[in-house]
């Protein structure tokens, strides 16, 4: 089983503000703009939270309830109407998707999706970020893969789509590298009983990246058996210079370029504990 650390939702690129994480500790990962895509802002709940109001906020009016959003990874069963076989999925396409073809991800490996956070406090009214608050990695969802499907090569009408027909990249349906990932019923993992994919409801010290003790966000602690020297590889992050031993953990220097990490253990034992502690 391979780990694909996937970054997600916006960026300083896309939105250009942090994902809220609320006062009672629920994250919400806010999908980025789209042009074209099925679904706006005010139609769609994450976490039980609705999306337009809190985009409006934190942007300043710079986006609207009213634009259309990227939903994706679609992993909350709540967050929208769904058709009788709806599973979390993930869509991806181009440079992505073949870093995730050349490392031959697939049936059983496992997506840890991560993004940009930041608490937020209710003034007035009105959503807002606490001016001391740091940003923040955080991993607030998984997915673990039970069928990948090459849209390019899916006929129309497709029962295999059928389920996920509103899905942004099953709509688009352009590009020959166009790929649909579709969660398994359930998570196979020893000692973790879960659906195969979901959202993590709140923020826990096991989901946060960021070293606590930097002030980039993209400075991250990590398990002692992630740095190469114990064994691990994680693609994007081959240079011994982003690397560095802590006693019991690591600090990485992640990259900031890069949509998906593949993270191949030395053992699925050593990564198991590692999952263990998120999902609790």
């Amino acid at each position: 089983m391979r780990i694909v650390l996937s970054r997600k939702g916006f960026d300083s690129g896309n939105g250009g503000v942090a994902s809220p994480i609320l006062p009672d500790g629920r994250l919400v990962p806010l999908p980025i703009p789209a042009t074209a895509d099925p679904h706006t802002y005010d139609e769609v709940r994450v976490n039980g939270v609705a999306l337009g109001p809190l985009v409006e906020d934190l942007t300043r009016g710079g986006i609207q309830r009213t634009h259309r959003c990227h939903f994706d990874p679609d992993l909350d069963a709540r967050s929208v109407r769904r058709l009788p076989g709806w599973r979390p999925a993930l869509g991806q396409i181009n440079a992505a998707q073949g870093h995730l073809t050349s490392r031959a991800i697939g049936k059983g490996d496992l997506f840890l999706f991560f993004g940009w956070f930041r608490r937020v406090e209710r003034i007035n009214a009105q959503w807002r970020y606490i001016r001391e608050a740091p940003d923040l990695h955080v991993i607030y969802g998984w997915m673990q893969v039970g069928e990948v499907i090459s849209l390019a090569n899916e006929p129309r009408p497709s029962l295999r789509l059928a389920a996920h027909a509103d899905h942004p990249h099953v709509t688009a349906r352009s590009g020959l590298s166009n790929t649909l990932y579709i969660a398994r019923d359930r998570l196979r993992l020893s000692g973790i009983r879960r659906a195969g994919g979901g959202l993590f409801e709140r923020i826990t010290t096991a989901r946060v990246l960021t070293d606590a003790d930097q002030s980039k966000r993209s400075i991250w602690r990590l398990p002692a058996w992630f740095h190469p020297d114990n064994g691990t590889t994680m693609s994007y992050h081959s240079k011994r210079s982003r690397w560095t031993s802590d006693g019991d953990s690591c600090l990485l220097a992640c990259a900031a370029r890069g949509q998906e990490f593949v993270i191949s253990p030395p053992s699925l034992e050593v990564a198991t504990s590692w999952l263990e502690t998120i999902f609790d």
